[in-house]
This record gives structure tokens, sequence and C-alpha cells, in this order.
């Protein structure tokens, strides 16, 4: 058989994976958030499996079901609590016992006397908008148990064997990999860094300008302020929004309602302290793992939340850097790849 022929053939088969490899992506649309889920918590975890078992020499199966439980403990059940609480108090914001009625009236009281607006603000509107974005940002909440049980039934299935056999795992990604060795051992660690930065590091500030901002609702005597505290750590992973500027709001309501040292207090409070300690947790955060630019953030968010819904403030931000990483691997191979190709053709002319 010519060279011509074997070339052919190849060309033959790589056309085969790539129209199989689109019909294995399209039948797997639906388990996304499984597979990227497995990857972050791979990486995130990592460390900790590499030390007990290469370390401490613990059992290889026992460390990948210990990491399953507490990330289960630790992750996944307070973020499935959190937002079915989130869902449950959204749903029942149409009830006139919901502070957010009192809010909006004031608003329109305040309207009509000063501003000559008695309607400024369409309170069933706005409830039914709310309650219907509620619904599209957390679909995985509102869909059936057995969703959910799927979903996290084949994320911890591959976790368990990306675990248990790492080594295997590791070395068919560099094998596999479309750069060389040297790339994938660059992009491995940019991809560390990357899934640390948008996870690890925008969690610890979001959950942290959340609890600050419950416990200055608390103090003001705004009702549920649990609720809110939960609703401020969704909106701090959006770098621009955050804490600080829902805290504007709720200031200026209180002081519509005549209670002036609360709002005082809350303004100074959510701008000005919940701000800097924002901004001292950031620079500890970049100093000792990376910085993330916030439009990646931002950008990775408006892309991240159509597909995966309220997972998407974490799972948008982690793809765009994934994606970036890999383009700049390819910019780095094909300035090589031209940089060799010129040095052949100056050799060839002398």
């Amino acid at each position: 058989m010519s060279i011509f022929d074997y070339k052919q053939r190849n060309q033959i088969i790589l056309i085969s994976i790539i129209i199989l490899g689109c019909f294995l992506v399209y039948a797997l649309r639906g388990l996304s958030s499984s597979i990227l889920g497995a990857i972050v918590l791979f990486t995130i975890f990592r460390p900790v499996y590499l030390y007990l078992v290469e370390k401490k020499h613990w059992n290889k199966p026992l460390v990948a079901i210990m990491i399953i439980l507490v990330s289960l403990i630790v992750i996944v059940i307070p973020f499935l609590s959190l937002s079915i609480l989130v869902v449950n108090k959204i749903s029942s914001l149409t009830s006139a016992n919901f502070p957010i009625q009192k809010w909006l009236a004031a608003i329109d009281a305040f309207a009509g006397s000063h501003l000559n607006q008695p309607h400024f603000v369409d309170n069933i509107n706005i409830t039914q908008k709310i309650g219907t974005y509620a619904a599209e940002l957390f679909p995985s909440i509102l869909g059936s148990a057995a969703d959910i049980f799927l979903t996290l039934l084949v994320l911890y299935f591959l976790l368990y064997f990306m675990f248990t056999q790492n080594k295997e795992f590791e070395a068919g990604l560099i094998k596999y990999a479309p750069f060389r060795e040297q790339h994938a051992l660059k992009f491995a660690d940019e991809l560390r860094i990357s899934t640390y930065s948008n996870v690890l590091g925008q969690g610890i500030i979001s959950i942290s300008q959340g609890i600050m901002f419950a416990i200055g609702l608390r103090i003001t005597g705004v009702e549920d302020p649990v609720f809110w505290g939960v609703i401020g750590t969704f909106i701090s992973f959006l770098p621009v929004v955050g804490v600080p500027t829902l805290a504007i709001p709720f200031g200026i309501i209180l002081l519509l309602n005549d209670k002036t040292w609360q709002g005082v207090f809350l303004l100074i409070y959510g701008v000005l302290i919940i701000g800097y300690i924002d901004n001292f947790l950031r620079f500890i955060i970049n100093k000792r793992i990376a910085n993330t630019h916030p439009l990646i953030t931002v950008i990775g968010v408006i892309i991240g939340i159509p597909l995966f819904g309220i997972l998407g403030l974490v799972f948008g931000p982690v793809l765009l850097s994934y994606f970036l990483l890999l383009v700049e691997i390819y910019e780095t191979n094909r300035l090589a790849a031209d940089r060799l190709e010129r040095i052949q053709t100056s050799i060839e002319l002398e």
C-alpha cells in the first residue's frame, strides 16, 4: 500500500472521528454540568488526594470516597439548600406579607408625593418578572429530583474514576492533547490556577460578602437577612456589582421608611466596610492564587447563566478561562511553527 493510500485512509478516519465526536457531544449536552463539575472538583481536590495517597499511603478508593463525601457535605448540599431557600422565598413575592411589597409601596408613595409619579413602580409586574427570572435561573433546582440525582450520580461516577485512575487519566490527557507535552503540562498548571481563582477565590469572596451583608441587615432590622445574604452571595460573583452595590437600594429604602440611622449605617457599612474587605480579600487571593480579569468574569457569567443556570456563575468564567488558555497555547505553537519554517527556508536557500 502506498503512502498516498495511508494518508487517504487517515483522512477518512479523521473525518469519521470528527463526525462521531460531534454526535457524542450533542448526545452528552445534558450532562455538561456533570462533566465540567467533575473536572472542577478533581482540580480542587487533587492535591489533597495525592497527599493522602502518595505521602500517607492511604487506600485510593477510600480517599476518593472520602473526598466525594466531603464535597457533598461542604459544597453540594449547602448549595442545593441555599438555592431551594431562594426559590421558595421568591415564589412568595406575590404575598402581601413579603417585605419587598412594603418597600415598593414606599417608593411609590415617595414618587407620588415628590415626583408626581404615583405609579412609579408596578408591584405586580415586578414580582412576576422576578419570579419568572428565578425560574429560569434555577432550572436544576426547580426540575425533578431525578434530574438532580442523575447529574450528581454521573458527576461523582466520573470523579471517582478520575481519582482512582488519576495516573492513567492524566497520561491519557497528555498523550492525546493536540499540542506538545511541555505545552500540555503548562496548560494543566494554568488550568489549575484558573480553577482556583474562579472557584475558590471568587467563592471565598462571595461567601464573605454574603455573610457580612446578612449581619448588616440583621443589625438594621431588615426582614429575612439570611435570604438577602444568600442573594448577596450570588450577586457577589459579579466583580462590578457585588454586595456594596446591593446595599445602596436597601439603605435608600430604609431612609424612605423614616429609619434614618439604619439607612445611613447600612450605606456606610455596605459601601465602605464590605467594599474595603472585598478589595482586601481580592488582593490576598490574587497574590496567593491568580488574578482573573473582571472582564473574563463578567463575560463568563453572561455566557454561563443561559447554559448552566445559577451554576453558570462559576462554570461560565471557568469555561472562558479554559478557552483563552487554549488560544494562548495555539498561538505559541503557531509562532514556534512559523519560526521553524523560516529556519528551514533559510537553510534551503543557503
